[in-house]
């Protein structure tokens, strides 16, 4: 069985183009998050999956291993089943899908994720949680908050604060859902051919898409955070924590 990681990275977006060669100390965030997943115990192999010539140009320029995907995929989840089919993975090989703007990625929670899929052959698809401590996070629409069973399967991710307590007295932890999934490439196969969600385009995640579905996610606490490069300005506060 082969672990596979797989960084999906597009150079477009509306609130930070380019932010994959954005320099951070120096170096493009793509290659923080390529050699911190590389780092992991359980991954035999890394992999970026784009589709823009100046990303893929700039992880061969670093050492990294890039391969170039179409445009027309639905999102990162879409694009690392292409990358599977280019690597001629097995069914049950797994597929590790680190989101390109997590330069603080702890190569623990990489592990952790793995962990369930090795262990339970039965569950398809896990992904990463983390107990906020800033309570700005909490309401901030970026920041994707997740409920879970008692069991740790995903009950609902969302921009908007989960579960809400009624009363002001009540007293609960909110998690904060990381953008790392880990997949069988059997379920991988089955997810990138179900139709678009109702609620993933409402709430515009991916994730929704598998639950709406009816398939399980298997949520993993992690007591490593990582934030998320979303804007310009982000770039001087994951520097000051990549130099502590």
């Amino acid at each position: 069985m082969k672990i596979v990681a797989i960084i999906p990275s597009r150079y477009g977006s509306s609130r930070f183009d380019g932010k994959p060669l954005a320099l951070i100390c120096g170096k493009p965030m793509i290659c923080h998050v390529y050699e911190r997943t590389a780092r992991a115990k359980q991954i035999s192999d890394v992999f970026v999956a784009t589709d823009d010539a100046r990303i893929f140009n700039a992880v061969n320029a670093f050492g990294g291993k890039a391969l170039m995907t179409g445009e027309k995929n639905r999102s990162g989840t879409d694009r690392a089943a292409e990358a599977a089919d280019m690597l001629n993975l097995a069914p049950e090989d797994i597929i590790v899908n680190i989101q390109g703007d997590q330069p603080l990625i702890n190569p623990r929670c990489i592990d952790d994720v793995i962990t369930p899929l090795v262990n339970t052959p039965d569950i398809g698809m896990t992904t990463l949680a983390f107990k906020i401590i800033n309570p700005r996070e909490i309401t901030d629409p970026k920041d994707v908050k997740v409920t879970f069973d008692r069991n740790g399967f995903a009950l609902y991710f969302s921009r908007a604060s989960i579960p809400f307590g009624r009363d002001i007295s009540t007293i609960f932890d909110t998690y904060k859902h990381l953008g790392v999934y880990a997949y069988t490439r059997r379920f991988l196969e089955i997810f990138r051919n179900l139709p678009e969600g109702i609620l993933e385009n409402i709430e515009k995640l991916e994730q929704l898409r598998a639950l709406e579905y009816g398939y399980k996610i298997k949520v993993v606490i992690t007591e490593y955070d990582s934030p998320e490069v979303d804007l310009p300005s982000d770039i001087a506060r994951i520097e000051t924590l990549l130099n502590l």
